[in-house]
């Protein structure tokens, strides 16, 4: 994976794309102190969002929820991302 930002569900595909799409995938957070989790949900704002209320407009977002915490990212995880 090349050092980019994932800015768009495109994007995000096009660096998934490139993968064994049967292998596990985790979220790695805090650079500092390296952390795996699972990824828990996909969510799209405004369409999943339960609202009362006036008609929302805002533009949509897909989160990417954390999930359960595994433990430690491996070393070579963190050098895979730059985080060593």
């Amino acid at each position: 994976m090349t050092n980019t930002d994932v800015a768009t569900v495109g994007d995000l595909i096009a660096a998934l794309g490139q993968y064994d799409p049967t292998a596990p995938v985790r979220l790695a957070t805090q650079p500092g102190y390296p952390l795996e989790n699972f990824v828990a949900r996909v969510a799209c704002t405004p369409d999943d969002a339960e609202y009362e209320g006036p008609t929302r407009t805002d533009p949509p977002v897909v989160w990417l929820g954390a999930g359960a915490q595994v433990g430690y990212l491996p070393a070579l995880a963190a050098n895979a991302l730059g985080w060593s």
